[in-house]
C-alpha cells in the first residue's frame, strides 16, 4: 500500500496546515508582545503614597482583606487622581463604599466629606471606618442618582466623585452627570472612573467567543434581608465615557486607562491590533477620568450614542 493510499484526506490536511500556521502566528504574536508591550502610565509617587495611606484602613475578615488587595492598585490611583481642595474644601463621594472615603478628609484635607448611595429619597445613614484604630464617621444621603434631584444645593461642592457606579446605571446616565454638574461649583471637578469595555481583555474575549466582553458580567448571589444592587447594566469605552461627559457639559481634563495585572494574560491583543491598523489607545482594562464644570458649554440631554427612541 503506497504513502498516498494511507493519508488524510485533502480536506482534513488542509485544516492541520491552517491550524499550524494560526499556532505559528500566535507564537509570534507573543513573542512580539513581550518586546513590545501596552503603553500604560508608570505608578507616580502620587499613587504610592496614596497606597500608603490606604494600607491604614482597618479591614476586619479576610473577605474584605482579600477584596482590598486586589483593588488596591485602583483604588490608590483613584485616590492619586482626587484634586485637592482649593476653595471651599466640600467633596462628594457617589456610591460611597468606605474604602478612599477616610482619607479625603485626613489625607486630602477636604474639611466636609459627603456621601451618597442609592435609598429612599430624604434619608440619611451613617457608616464608620477606622484607620489606624481611628474612627471615621460619614452622613450618607439616600437618593436615586437616575431620577432625583441630588439633595444638595446648586454649586455646592468642590469636588464630586463617581467611582465604579456609572456601569451600574439602569437608564438614565446622563441625569446624574447633569446632576453632579448641577452641585459642582463652577471650576469644580468631577472624577469618574469605572470598567472599559473596548479594553484588551474585551477584544480578546470577543474574539475567543466563550466569555462575556464586559469586565464584569456576573449576577450577585440573592442576599435576603439585604437590598439589590443591579450588575454592570453597561459598561463604557473610554471614549464613550468621555463623550457622556462632554454631553453634559463638561470639560475633559484628563482621561486614560490602565490594565488590570490579573488580565495581563491579554496584553498579545494590543500588537495583533496594531499589526492590523485598529485603535491601540486606551486599552486597558480600567478607565480613568477628570472633567471640569465649565458653564458655557452646551449640554446634549439624550446622545445619540446612548439613547434610543
Amino acid at each position: 500500500m503506497s504513502d498516498r493510499d494511507i493519508s488524510p484526506p485533502f480536506h482534513l490536511r488542509a485544516i492541520r496546515a491552517a491550524l499550524r500556521r494560526l499556532n505559528s502566528y500566535f507564537s509570534r504574536r507573543y513573542e512580539s508582545a513581550a518586546a513590545h508591550p501596552v503603553p500604560f502610565p508608570q505608578p507616580a509617587a502620587e499613587v504610592a503614597q496614596a497606597e500608603a495611606q490606604l494600607r491604614g484602613l482597618d479591614l476586619s475578615g479576610n473577605v474584605a482583606r482579600a477584596y482590598f488587595e486586589k483593588h488596591l492598585p485602583r483604588l490608590a490611583r483613584t485616590l492619586a487622581l482626587v484634586p485637592r481642595p482649593r476653595t471651599g474644601g466640600r467633596i462628594l463621594e457617589m456610591g460611597c463604599y468606605m474604602q478612599i472615603t477616610p482619607f479625603l478628609h485626613r489625607y486630602l484635607g477636604y474639611r466636609e466629606v459627603r456621601g451618597a448611595y442609592h435609598g429612599p429619597l430624604g434619608q440619611v445613614d451613617y457608616k464608620t471606618a477606622g484607620v489606624h484604630g481611628e474612627r471615621f464617621e460619614i452622613a450618607v444621603d439616600l437618593f436615586d442618582a437616575e431620577n432625583d434631584r441630588f439633595p444638595y444645593s446648586d454649586g455646592y461642592f468642590e469636588t464630586v466623585l463617581v467611582c465604579e457606579l456609572i456601569e451600574h446605571l439602569l437608564s438614565d446616565p446622563i441625569h446624574l452627570l447633569l446632576e453632579c454638574r448641577r452641585v459642582l461649583e463652577e471650576g469644580g471637578r468631577v472624577l469618574v472612573t469605572t470598567p472599559n469595555v473596548a479594553s484588551l481583555t474585551s477584544v480578546a474575549r470577543t474574539l475567543h467567543g466563550y466569555d462575556n466582553p464586559q469586565i464584569y458580567s456576573k449576577y450577585r448571589h440573592p442576599r435576603p434581608g439585604l437590598p439589590e444592587e443591579p450588575p454592570h447594566v453597561r459598561e463604557y469605552t473610554a471614549f464613550e465615557l468621555q463623550a457622556a461627559l462632554q454631553a453634559a457639559g463638561f470639560e475633559i481634563e484628563t482621561i486614560f486607562t490602565e490594565p488590570i495585572a490579573e488580565l495581563s494574560v491579554n496584553l498579545p491583543m494590543w500588537t495583533f491590533l496594531e499589526e492590523h491598523g485598529y485603535n491601540t489607545s486606551m486599552r486597558g482594562e480600567q478607565s480613568y477620568c477628570v472633567a471640569v464644570k465649565r458653564s458655557e458649554l452646551p449640554v446634549t440631554r439624550y446622545p445619540i450614542f446612548l439613547y434610543g427612541d
